[in-house]
């Protein structure tokens, strides 16, 4: 069977952002450029990496060694909290573009945000390297409603994309409409609840009416809200089952029944050693 073609959404300003993207956080503590070939051969065009996950060298060489045009790879890393100021943030791009063995970034993002650095600062810097052609597109992650306003002020340049956790344990609707009325696209981190999901009886029932498996249903379920998850997986025959999500369709009850899961426990990420401000 022949990859998948993946569609795109499309953010204020026409920016297409592939609906479904490949994640490159180490799993284990360690990556292979093997993985990343998978995803290409699957279908994946939307490669997520990150300066801190330590695996940029290792996405780059599974592009080259996939053989698939740089062109026609959505390539997105991330500038972390500790480098925010000026030169520190320049510097970190050096380094990720070092690594990748890319000449630019088609998505740059803050990674997550630091209150103890002016965001006016940052957002200058995130601009700067749009301007010089080092990143194609800028966006931020892990920012709250209140940031992401701050951000699109301050910014000299336009965001296009707010990427954060979601999955159905996680409600995420003030964040979404808000990212949805400023045209911006959302793109779904931990999509899967790092493997929670397996073992609710609501999603398997779903599953297993569709003739499906609870990822594909847990990643359809973000499709059809427009917002794009980025599923990661070591396992060469998962990595090609999760981009099986565009030829079937959600129920309006399916999709009430899912969005029903969520819970006041339902956040993974929330890093305890900086100081952050509270989730909406």
């Amino acid at each position: 069977m022949p990859p998948i073609s993946v569609p795109t959404f499309s953010s204020r300003g026409g920016t297409a952002i592939p609906a479904l993207g490949f994640g490159t956080s180490p799993m284990t503590g360690s990556f292979s450029p093997d993985t990343i070939v998978a995803a290409l051969k699957a279908g994946y065009r939307h490669l997520d990496a990150a300066r801190k996950y330590g695996t940029e060298e290792q996405v780059g060489e599974g592009i080259r060694a996939a053989g698939v045009s740089r062109a026609d790879i959505f390539l997105t890393t991330k500038v972390s909290h500790e480098n925010l100021h000026t030169a520190d943030f320049h510097r970190s791009v050096d380094q990720s573009l070092k690594a990748l063995q890319v000449d630019y970034v088609d998505l740059l993002l803050v990674h997550w945000p630091n209150l103890k650095i002016p965001l006016g600062e940052t957002m200058q810097a995130l601009a700067k390297e749009k301007r010089d052609g080092r990143a194609r597109h800028i966006g931020v992650a892990n920012f709250t409603t209140g940031l992401l306003g701050e951000a699109l002020q301050l910014c000299p340049e336009p965001l296009v994309a707010l990427q954060a956790e979601y999955h159905p344990y996680l409600d995420q609707t003030k964040l979404l409409n808000f990212v949805r009325e400023r045209g911006l696209v959302y793109i779904a981190y931990c999509p899967l609840g790092r493997g929670r999901l397996f073992s609710d009886p609501v999603l398997a029932e779903i599953a297993k009416a569709k003739g499906r498996s609870i990822a594909q249903i847990a990643l359809r379920w973000l499709i059809q809200q427009k917002v794009a998850p980025i599923p990661r997986s070591s396992n060469p025959q998962r990595i090609a089952d999760n981009t099986k999500v565009f030829d079937f369709t959600l129920s309006d009850d399916e999709m009430k029944r899912i969005s029903a899961l969520k819970r006041a426990d339902g956040r993974i990420a929330n890093p305890k050693d900086r100081a952050l401000p509270p989730w909406d």
